[in-house]
């Protein structure tokens, strides 16, 4: 029988507050790893190789069986774009998605540490940006709150809402797939709600049309 405790790998308040509505019980221990790219690394590589790098580095960091890290970035064109370093870079990248469509990968890596076991899942979103104004980013950076965001933005923003309309799964653009994971989840051993892609609709405001293609618990 896994121990059902999650070891959550990950200090964002995002992810915390999604994996709350999963019901999974959790603490929080954040993995410390060099998140540079490697040279022309492509994306999804990318963000399966971090997110494994912070399970692993985080499991000797408490005492639960299951670690679970996740690693989100904004790609455009083929470009990875992180964490803007100062205001001036959120400006630039706000500038370079407006009115265009760009994709966000998230990377889960979940371990069992009794067996080693590792899974790992990624998912995509294609993320149309409305044409937001220069006005509107001007405010949006000034907030500071494109600092902590890959991308330099947040779609759940209530005041700068930069993107019109979604057709792929809102919570993987938040930072966790919750459908995703609790598949990975399922196959450990974990129980899963059934009514967990509803709560999550309803938690973010969002009719999902994607949650039956990767809700699976067989």
């Amino acid at each position: 029988m896994v121990d059902e405790t999650i070891l959550l790998a990950s200090n964002s308040p995002r992810r915390r507050e999604l994996l709350v509505l999963g019901g999974w019980t959790f603490y929080v221990q954040p993995a410390d790893v060099d998140e540079t790219p490697g040279a022309d690394e492509a994306p999804a590589g990318y963000v399966l190789r971090l997110a494994e790098s912070k399970a692993r580095a985080a499991a000797g960091l408490g005492d639960a069986q299951l670690v679970l890290a996740a690693d989100t970035t904004v790609v455009d064109q083929g470009a990875i774009l992180g964490k803007p370093r100062h205001a001036a870079e959120a400006r630039q990248m706000l500038l370079r998605l407006r009115g265009r469509t760009h994709q966000v990968l998230t990377a889960l890596a979940v371990l069992y540490l009794p067996s080693g076991r590792l899974l790992t899942d990624l998912c995509a979103t294609d993320v149309p940006m409305r044409a937001y104004t220069d006005a509107e980013i001007d405010t949006y950076v000034a907030s500071g709150d494109p600092l902590d965001k890959a991308g330099a933005y947040a779609i759940q923003h209530s005041g700068f809402r930069p993107v019109e309309t979604l057709a792929g799964c809102y919570a993987n653009v938040v930072g966790l797939p919750l459908c995703h994971l609790a598949s990975m989840l399922f196959k450990l051993g974990l129980p899963v709600h059934a009514d967990l892609p509803h709560t999550c609709q309803a938690a973010l405001g969002y009719a999902c049309p994607v949650y039956q293609q990767v809700f699976d618990l067989h």
